[in-house]
């Protein structure tokens, strides 16, 4: 957590709070020793609808909580990295979060979203897509696929890429949440 949400220290406190939700289950990113850096994730393929549910009401608690004291007025701006997008479009398709715009960074749609039923929960706002054009995980995103599903479900969307690999660039991302 603490590497990923450094990637948000710079914008203002006065004018900006940015929560940063981390995956509830939690895996050594290398071999297991006492200095290995310890990852998170939203969810396995163990107990995977189960694991689903349970993140999306987490997420909608932590939502009724931090919007309980917010103006109504206030702009909730949604973002994932990576395997994240598909947990926000989960969350923005089964949960509570009627998000102002959303940003795809590295990532994609899950492919068991219903759009017959859920789609419409993806309009009235932008979406931003974005990915390097060096990501060596680019294979999975697969942008042509998602640039389709989106065309076709008649959202507002862009896609933006940048010059580099599965990393968050500050002035790409300073252009899509200010």
């Amino acid at each position: 957590m603490k590497y990923f949400i450094r990637h948000f220290n710079h914008f203002d406190p006065e004018t900006t709070l940015v929560v940063a939700p981390e995956g509830l289950s939690r895996f050594y990113l290398e071999e297991t020793s006492p200095d290995s850096r310890i990852g998170a994730t939203w969810m396995t393929k163990e107990d995977r609808d189960n694991e689903i549910k349970d993140y999306i009401a987490y997420l909608d608690l932590l939502h009724d909580q931090i919007l309980a004291g917010l103006s109504p007025e206030v702009q909730i701006k949604v973002f994932g990295f990576s395997q994240g997008c598909t947990t926000l479009c989960r969350w923005v398709a089964y949960g509570k979060v009627r998000p102002n715009s959303m940003v795809m960074w590295a990532g994609t749609f899950p492919t068991d979203i219903d759009w017959n039923e859920f789609g419409q929960k993806f309009h009235g706002f932008p979406i931003d897509v974005v990915y390097g054009n060096n990501d060596e995980y680019i294979s999975w995103i697969n942008a042509d696929e998602i640039t389709s599903l989106m065309e076709k479900a008649g959202l507002n969307f862009r896609v933006t890429t940048f010059d580099g690999k599965h990393e968050i660039i500050r002035e790409v991302l300073n252009t899509l949440l200010r």
